[in-house]
């Protein structure tokens, strides 16, 4: 079999999020380098859609979703560090066109 090109389709209420870059080590107020190891609470991710599945109803690919990274399932494609997760467990998505929200902007 040749280098045959497989396509990635998710199944039903499956996202396919890539965390975001920045989201690994971060600056407090005052400016201290806090790395990505450091446990201090719990913290939610945002992340890039880049695949939904047929019965996802509120995530849209290209939409920015806030999840809980320790829960979800990693997989790797092409180098690249994906995490498959339920619709349910995405908290928040972010988004340029909404008809409601929290009026709060990243």
């Amino acid at each position: 079999m040749a280098d045959v090109k497989l396509e990635i389709q998710m199944l039903h209420d499956r996202v396919l999020v890539r965390i975001s870059p920045e989201d690994g080590e971060r600056r407090s107020s005052g400016g201290i380098v806090i790395p990505s190891t450091a446990q201090m609470a719990k913290r939610l991710a945002w992340g890039d859609v880049h695949g939904i599945g047929t019965h996802v109803r509120h995530v849209k690919v290209g939409d920015r979703v806030l999840f809980n990274p320790d829960d979800q399932l990693e997989v790797e494609v092409h180098g690249q560090t994906y995490l498959v997760m339920r619709e349910r467990d995405v908290h928040a998505t972010a988004t340029e066109q909404t008809d409601q929200g929290t009026g709060l902007y990243l």
